[in-house]
């Protein structure tokens, strides 16, 4: 355990941080950079629409480490080109299009979407142009060499939280999950290791119309005839909110503990959610109370910067800019040009990461083997209970 936890201010970006838009006058690069000059960066992530808060975490984060660094990447001035995911797969292929063949950026970061990720895959690959993803991971992305993500795979979170429950429910376990493909896979990977170390479900799975559902209480009325004595479920955003606090009222908070992957509570859903989720316990990589070095650095200057606690989104873009600020460095080391296919090699063997959620590493999927922490939602916030494991491996 590192020694006490001393705030770290804020680095005010100089002027060599260029911020422009994707929407704005695009220049047509090379791919590659004059030996020295500054990089190019796409930055996609949701501008506009039901996921912008996630983008805005993702974006800060991202900026934070540039900004802590002079701002500079590998030792080069950065230009970070931003360009508006949006709500669907088309309009994230056509965002990260203009990135990468309009915009000529060197690498490219974020994505929150599952359907833009596996939408824009063969424009990275073909394109060789790396993308270091930091959010979305499906555990249909595969096969792929220009695609690394710090985030996670999509059923990571209920992998990690599913023996834990199996030994803590004290009998079956009813499940339950938004119906698109993250709650799928995060279902999926509770079950992976919920059954095997013996945990038994209260019933089938539920999964609930995605989007549109609000009501949830035919479903709470199920769950309370199910004799289940826990509840794993995967809610995020507004949905997260109504469930929440639809537990509570329903009477079920406090008699039927509720398991679920982090997001449950993460960021402005649990100020939302108020004190209904008191007593939530949930799995995620990151929680903004670890007391590490690489958090010291990090948790204290994104509060300061946005009076908010940073989220498992903006540190995994911190991260996403520290794995690029090595590459970059490593890749123009001995005078030689930087270029897309130069930096994704070097992302290859970039190794450990010290990173606010603890070391980690990428496998060889291009995805992190990295802790994970069981946290309990105490007075609104979310803390640290125990390490879970690690995974990826």
């Amino acid at each position: 355990m590192a020694g006490r936890f001393r705030p770290v201010g804020l680095v005010v970006a100089s002027t060599a941080l260029l911020l422009t838009t994707a929407c704005g006058g695009a220049s047509l690069g090379t791919g590659e950079e004059k030996q020295g000059g500054p990089v190019k960066i796409g930055l996609l992530v949701p501008r506009s629409g039901t996921y912008k808060a996630l983008g805005d975490d993702m974006k800060q984060g991202f900026e934070l480490y540039v900004a802590q660094r002079g701002g500079k990447l590998g030792g080069r001035e950065v230009e970070i080109v931003v360009a508006d995911e949006g709500e669907t797969a088309d309009s994230g292929k056509a965002a990260a299009e203009k990135l990468v063949k309009q915009d000529r950026v060197l690498a490219v970061s974020g994505v929150v979407s599952s359907a833009t990720i596996n939408g824009v895959k063969d424009l990275f690959e073909t394109g060789k142009v790396p993308l270091v993803g930091s959010n979305a991971s499906p555990t249909t992305l595969t096969g792929t060499t220009y695609i690394w993500r710090t985030s996670y795979v999509n059923d990571e979170p209920g992998k990690a939280l599913g023996k834990h429950v199996a030994e803590k429910a004290g009998g079956p376990v009813f499940l339950i999950a938004a119906g698109y493909q993250a709650g799928k896979d995060e279902v999926e990977g509770f079950k992976s290791t919920f059954l095997p170390a013996g945990g038994k479900q209260a019933g089938e799975e539920v999964y609930t119309p995605f989007p549109g559902t609000k009501n949830f209480q035919p479903y709470l009325a199920q769950i309370e005839k199910s004799g289940a004595k826990a509840v794993f479920c995967f809610y995020a955003g507004g949905a997260a909110v109504d469930f929440v606090k639809q537990y509570r009222d329903f009477g079920l908070a406090g008699k039927i503990p509720l398991y679920a992957p982090g997001f449950l509570t993460e960021g402005g859903v649990l100020k939302g959610q108020g004190d209904a989720a008191n007593g939530i316990l949930t799995a995620l990589n990151y929680s903004a109370d670890l007391n590490n070095s690489a958090n010291k650095q990090f948790a204290p200057a994104y509060t300061a910067a946005h009076g908010a606690a940073p989220t498992t989104y903006a540190m995994a873009s911190w991260d996403a800019a520290q794995v690029l600020d090595k590459a970059i460095g490593a890749a123009g080391s001995a005078g030689a040009a930087v270029t897309s296919e130069s930096v994704n090699a070097a992302i290859a063997r970039v190794g450990e990461i010290d990173s606010p959620r603890g070391t980690w590493r990428f496998n060889a999927g291009g995805t992190p083997v990295q802790p994970w922490y069981l946290r309990e939602v105490k007075q609104g916030v979310n803390t640290v209970s125990s390490e879970l494991g690690r995974l990826g491996g």
